[in-house]
């Protein structure tokens, strides 16, 4: 019988790509623990297409 845990697969989006008019996305897939944090999660990760380092929110 499986587990029922409480780690959950996300999609973090790049906040700065749809407003920089280049074409494409720059998306993540990471697990968070849903219990330790409820609300939706930011982390600095690479962004290819700009080149540099941006703020990637969690989307639904």
């Amino acid at each position: 019988m499986a587990k029922k845990g409480n780690r959950v697969q996300v999609i973090l989006e790049c906040t700065e790509h749809k407003t920089s008019g280049v074409a494409g996305t720059s998306r993540y897939i990471t697990t968070k623990n849903r219990k330790n944090t409820p609300d939706r999660i930011e982390l600095k990760k690479y962004n290819p297409v700009l080149k540099k380092y941006t703020v990637h929110k969690e989307i639904k």
